[in-house]
């Protein structure tokens, strides 16, 4: 859907913007699972789209033990899904701690 931006003129979604709605709307469908939402999203030098997507899992009380999972997928131009893949799974708590740099 389209915004308006503070001066009025219409803005109109970005490819990312439509490819990361799409991914997670596909992923949702084929999982089953309620998706969270879109944590990452890149295009590669080949133009496939890829897309992280946190999913909740597992519904637990409270709320903040509930299990999440974060789905890697690869989507064309066209925003066909090509493949996707569960690369994370955690509960909703878990904070995450950078990583030192290298030469640290």
């Amino acid at each position: 859907m389209a915004d308006r931006s503070k001066k009025g003129k219409r803005r109109e979604p970005s490819a990312g913007m439509e490819i990361a709605a799409r991914a997670r709307q596909e992923l949702a469908e084929m999982t089953g699972l309620e998706a969270e939402g879109v944590t990452s999203l890149e295009q590669q030098e080949d133009g496939v789209w890829r897309v992280t997507v946190d999913v909740l899992e597992l519904s637990r009380v409270p709320e903040t033990d509930d299990m999440l999972g974060s789905y890697e997928v690869e989507l064309n131009e066209d925003g066909e899904i090509l493949a996707y893949r569960r690369v994370r799974r955690y509960a909703r708590s878990q904070v995450d701690h950078a990583q030192p740099s290298q030469g640290q």
